[in-house]
């Protein structure tokens, strides 16, 4: 295949020929007999986006599930529209947070839909409240597991346990994979904790069968099932043993892998530091998210030589709920960006969807405005220019020191936007992605 005429990036206009499943030749080039060409019209060939932080078994079930939370649903009388609909079968909600109406027990929530199972799951992800039918109709295939509530109908942190009493198969990814690749997204790094050889043998089926077609890294469990990092999912409501999180960095360290740290509030950080410290840090050591860090903790971070993870959109999406959730000294320390990039701290960027949207061009835009959905603006000196915002996307999943390139011999994975990017960077929108190729094969052309 041969791309002309493009505005390739690092090298200017150019013709670029793939081979397989790699760049073969950038320069002035003549198409030769049979070869499939494609005119970019001067658009600009980008490296493919790399989604650095996603959850895409929850981002497939998305579609089936009911928003339940900001900004669709805001209180108490928004969420009983948004549940009261037709049906006979389980109400699956998805991003609850207790601005709506606090934390209901399952009385509550028998008020508000009682002739459905429903089970509600908490923004955060790890809390799922059910109503009374809900809860009978798990229990009855499964006995109650340590993180239930009975009382409230409240079950915290036990995924595994209602995947098993739900009898849960992993889901079909083609229908989130195309909307990816619709954004230009070439490659992922799944972050869910409980990531195990049995999901890495789905997404590989997955990938086999065509419905999967960017390339996926896993991060989840320790064992030598995987390159990625290994999940520590930190909650400081209740953190783990300090010495048995010390001992299970240092095994993935043996298993030459990195940790990938979950990390939303001060506290979290600190713990995080002081165990990465206590085990000592080895490249590939990652930082998930950095929601709250202060001066003193970007320091520290530096000086352990981790990468931090970010979400820029975070402060689009939920930026209002955390001027008036989060105490205001540490308004300035939220999903900080330039103070990391000064400190030299390799970051990428990554969605968290399906619990945000999972387009990176919306993440480009609020790491360039910092701007909330409301219009407010936090932190302004952590802006990103476009050129910065976009290479977060560009960073290697395996090392994220380095950025991915458009060379010969590297894979071919690209973006292909519309516009030469003078143009893109004042509109950095997923409406000017015109093609995106994973391993040479076009997987996404936009509408003529």
């Amino acid at each position: 295949m041969l791309i002309r005429n493009a505005e390739v990036w690092g090298h200017g206009r150019a013709d670029l020929r793939l081979s397989d499943d790699r760049i073969a030749e950038i320069g002035g080039l003549a198409p030769t007999p049979g070869e499939t060409v494609i005119d970019a019209r001067g658009g600009a060939l980008l490296p493919g986006l790399h989604d650095h932080h996603i959850h895409l078994a929850g981002l497939a079930v998305r579609a089936a599930s009911v928003p339940c939370g900001p900004p669709e649903v805001n209180d108490a009388g928004e969420l009983t529209a948004q549940l009261r609909r037709p049906g006979s079968r389980w109400i699956r909600g998805i991003g609850y947070h207790e601005s709506v109406m606090g934390l209901p027990d399952r009385h509550e929530l028998d008020t508000l839909v009682a002739d459905r199972p429903l089970r509600l799951q908490h923004r955060s992800g790890r809390l799922w409240l059910f109503n009374s039918l809900g809860l009978e109709t798990v229990l009855a295939s499964a006995e109650a597991p340590a993180g239930l509530d009975r009382a409230k109908g409240h079950l915290f942190d036990e995924d595994a346990w209602l995947q098993t009493a739900l009898a849960s198969t992993p889901p079909d990814f083609a229908a989130v994979s195309a909307e990816l690749a619709g954004f230009g997204v070439t490659g992922m790094t799944d972050m869910s904790p409980r990531n195990d050889p049995v999901i890495a043998r789905h997404f590989a089926r997955q990938r086999e069968t065509g419905s999967l077609r960017q390339h996926a890294l896993l991060a989840g469990t320790l064992g030598n099932w995987t390159r990625g990092p290994a999940k520590l999912h930190l909650h400081e409501a209740q953190f783990p043993d300090f010495d048995e999180t010390q001992a299970f960095i240092a095994a993935a360290h043996d298993q030459q892998r990195g940790v990938a740290v979950h990390c939303v509030s001060e506290i979290e950080l600190v713990f995080a530091l002081a165990a990465i410290e206590a085990a000592g840090a080895v490249p590939g050591d990652r930082i998930e998210h950095a929601s709250v860090a202060s001066p003193e903790l970007v320091a520290r971070m530096a000086a352990l030589g981790l990468s931090v993870c970010v979400q820029p959109h975070f402060v689009a999406e939920r930026g209002d709920r955390y001027l008036a959730d989060v105490e205001p000294r540490h308004h300035g320390d939220l999903y900080r960006l330039r103070s990391l990039v000064e400190a030299g701290i390799p970051l990428a960027g990554g969605s968290d969807a399906p619990f945000v949207s999972a387009d990176p061009w919306q993440a480009m835009t609020a790491a360039v405005s910092r701007r909330t959905r409301d219009g407010q603006v936090i932190g302004a000196g952590e802006a990103l220019t476009p050129e910065e915002a976009l290479t977060l996307y560009f960073a290697d999943p395996l090392d994220l020191t380095r950025r991915r390139r458009i060379v010969p011999g590297e894979p071919a994975d690209l973006c292909l936007l519309d516009r030469p990017w003078a143009a893109v960077r004042e509109n950095l929108s997923a409406e000017l992605v015109r093609a995106t190729f994973v391993s040479g094969d076009l997987v996404y052309q936009a509408p003529a």
